[in-house]
Parts: C-alpha cells; structure tokens; sequence
C-alpha cells in the first residue's frame, strides 16, 4: 500500500473513531453511530467493497456482515470484483483486516461496542483457492486476537469470523489444519454431511438455482416448506443460512421475499442496498 494512501486511511479511520471529521453529506460521525440502536446481525452486506467507503459504510447502517472478494497478485490480496478493476492500493488489509483491528481496539474487544457477538467477514476468493487460503492465513494470523479461532477440536469466539467463501480448493488446506483463524462456506450439498459446524458454520447457496419464487404472489407451499426444512437442518447442527442472486431491487417483491426469508429462519439477508435493508429490518423491532 502507498504509503500516501495508508496515511490517508489512517487518518480517516482515527476520525472516525473519534468523531473530528468534517464528514461527506449523509456519512454519520462516530457520536451519532453510538447513539444508534443496535446491530442488525441479519443484515449481509454483499460487494461491500463496491461502496465509497468499504467496511465503513455497513457498520454505519449496522450491518453484521460484510463481503469482500479478493484475488491473490503477486503475494497480495487484492480487493475486487473482476481482476480489469483491481487497484494495488486495495488490499484485503488495508479496507477491512487492519480497520477491524483498530476498530476492535478502540471498542476494547468488540467491533460494534458493547457488544460481543462477532461481525462476519465473508471472503470470497476469486483466484486459485489454495494458494490464496494459505496467504489470507498467514495474514490472519498476523492479528492472533481479532479472529474467531478452530484450535484442535474447538472454536474460541474472537470479535469477528472469517467465512471463506469461492473457489472450492480452499477446503482442502483448510480441513488439514488443526489451528486456524476461518471458517469454510458451504452449499446446500453439504447440509447433513459428516461436515460440523467447526469446520462449516454457513451454508450459502443461489436462490435463483434452488427456488422459483422471486417475490411476486404468494410463495408456493411446496417452496416455504422446502425453505424452512433447510434452515431447519442447519440450526440443528448449529451452522447459518444464507442464499445469494435473491431480487435486491426495492419493491414489494423484494420486501416481501426478504420476509418470508426472516420467516423461515434465514439467518442473513444479502444486499447491495445497506440503507434499504436498514429500513427494512428497523420496521421489524424482533430482528
């Protein structure tokens, strides 16, 4: 990272935390964020680095998980959707792993403060799967008290989890270790497997490929029982549930998918819309 543009990071990051910044039109200072009701742990924010202020913008809106694709360059993780758009300056590291750290500091343990459950960081590895797993470890461990952590047989909770989601080859690294600082997104092929929760707490899947119903009319009987036989398995053998390719344009369709998804147990909604699954979830006190 350029040194001018950690510099500016740093700086953006210590106002932030401390409120001195004369902010950008609708961004909210850090004394306003405290004031704000608690998280919305359903909320997923999908993309997140797509926003002008990646991490940033979903803890202003609350939001209890974030999505950052990366690509492996050069011993670096990049940051990016397609690898024409990467920029050498955006790095896993600089918008979210060293943030979430001075962020966990500043709250003395938690991301959002007062409150200890962990933010999720989905992963999403564009590249070779392996060989960028082995580098995303190596710079999780370069923070061994931030990340939720698998240790022989058991998970010791940190401030927040890392899911690594995309290519598939990362599983095999990942279930040889008997230490590590991330956890393993799976499919709906592998809800009921010998698989646990330890090694797979979140089952992701494409709505699209798995169900018809996209919001309008009433939702099939045969779909919703389907749905919740899903969220069903996967709280019994404690892992999470999430889909992706659901409808994210605002309108009834979306409101009215995103509930019967709240309905069924769905643990985490995926948006690109932080300001409309805000509204959405505030409209619903028991999220």
């Amino acid at each position: 990272m350029a040194l001018t543009t950690r510099r500016r990071a740093l700086t953006t990051l210590g106002a932030a935390l401390t409120g001195t910044l004369v902010l950008p039109a609708g961004q909210a200072p850090a004394a306003e964020r405290e004031r704000r009701p608690g998280p919305l742990w359903p909320a997923h924010a999908h993309n997140d680095y797509e926003h002008p202020r990646p991490l940033f913008d979903a803890l202003d809106h609350r939001f209890g998980s974030v999505e950052a694709d990366i690509f492996l360059v050069g011993g670096q993780l990049l940051i990016g959707h397609d690898a024409s758009e990467l920029d050498p300056s955006r790095t896993l590291e600089s918008l979210y792993l060293e943030p979430l750290a001075a962020l966990v500091k500043a709250h003395h343990g938690s991301v959002y403060r007062g409150r200890r459950r962990a933010l999720q960081l989905l992963v999403d590895i564009k590249t070779e799967g392996s060989s960028a797993y082995l580098e995303l470890d190596r710079r999780l461990r370069r923070h061994p008290h931030l990340f939720t952590r698998y240790a022989h047989g058991r998970v010791h909770p940190g401030p927040v989890t890392v899911v690594v989601s995309g290519d598939r080859a990362a599983r095999t690294p990942m279930e040889a270790q008997t230490e590590r600082r991330a956890f393993y997104d799976g499919r709906l092929s592998d809800l009921g497997t010998s698989a646990p929760a330890s090694l797979i707490p979140l089952i992701s899947d494409n709505w699209t490929q798995n169900f018809t119903w996209a919001g309008e009319g009433a939702f099939p009987d045969a779909e919703r029982q389907k749905l919740r036989g899903i969220t069903g398995a996967a709280h019994a053998r404690r892992q999470r549930i999430r889909f992706w390719a659901t409808p994210d344009t605002a309108g009834p369709a979306r409101d009215a998918l995103w509930t019967e998804l709240l309905a069924a147990g769905v643990d985490y909604l995926n948006t690109d819309d932080l300001a409309g699954l805000e509204a959405f979830l505030d409209a619903r006190p028991s999220v």
